[in-house]
């Protein structure tokens, strides 16, 4: 029973998660850094639903699961230049992303 019961939530979380994912137009949160196209921590947090400060807890918990060049942290330089962009601007300082946060955003 306990088994059946956790297969039910896991599918239910997963459907939830695509439901979130679908809703969301991905390529708007796509921006090209030192030659690479990466996605920033806060955005990825919040279309999967975590707060920023937790997601980077499970991405540092399980850092031994990705490759060196996983993630890597923005400077104050390359964060100010993507600050000039209006979207990255008004997501940035939303929802509680920027708020609390104590450090420059990781780009995966």
């Amino acid at each position: 029973m306990k088994e059946e019961l956790k297969k039910v939530i896991n599918n239910e979380l997963k459907e939830i998660e695509v439901s979130i994912v679908n809703d969301t137009n991905i390529g708007d949160y796509i921006y090209e850094i030192r030659g690479q196209k990466v996605m920033l921590d806060f955005d990825l947090a919040t279309i999967y639903g975590y707060k920023t400060k937790n997601f980077n807890r499970q991405v540092k918990n399980n850092i031994n699961k990705f490759p060196g060049d996983f993630r890597f942290q923005l400077t104050s330089d390359e964060l100010f230049d993507l600050a000039r962009c209006k979207n990255f601007t008004s997501r940035i300082w939303t929802e509680g992303n920027k708020g609390d946060r104590t450090s420059l955003p990781y780009a995966i």
